[in-house]
């Protein structure tokens, strides 16, 4: 349900009290500011556990079906890598379902340099695994 999403949102935030194997995040809507319309959603981890390392990453994303194809997956994705650089985390991992060309395209346009592909048993498809190096904002 929504609540419970909710509250694991909000769990997510409690960097102090993650639980172990849990990563700390932030989640944010991304809205279209003419109309306060969704567009899409961005989680970002602070921390990578194994798991998030490999097959995961710092970050999760996703843009409305109705609006993919029109930039917004790169302009979302963009303004995340400048949250990283304020932060101080100067590289991070993107994953991607090498069927997903479209994600694929939004990463490689933010810089996204391809590091592996592999067979996930989590997602049952092969992954694409990008690194993105970030600039330190001060």
């Amino acid at each position: 349900t929504y609540a419970l999403w909710l509250e694991k949102v909000r769990s997510d935030l409690d960097i102090a009290n993650t639980l172990p194997g849990k990563a700390a995040a932030y989640t944010y809507f991304y809205l279209r500011e003419d109309d306060m319309k969704i567009i899409g959603m961005v989680n970002i981890r602070l921390e990578l556990t194994d798991f998030l390392r490999k097959e995961g990453g710092h970050i999760g994303y996703s843009i409305r079906p109705t609006e993919r194809g029109k930039g917004y997956g790169t302009k979302m994705l963009r303004e995340v890598l400048k949250i990283f650089g304020r932060i101080g985390i100067n590289s991070i991992i993107v994953t991607c379902d090498k069927k997903n060309i479209a994600s694929a395209g939004v990463i490689k346009n933010c810089g996204g340099v391809l590091d592996s592909e592999f067979y996930s048993k989590t997602y049952g498809e092969v992954l694409q695994r990008y690194s993105i190096a970030v600039c330190s904002e001060k």
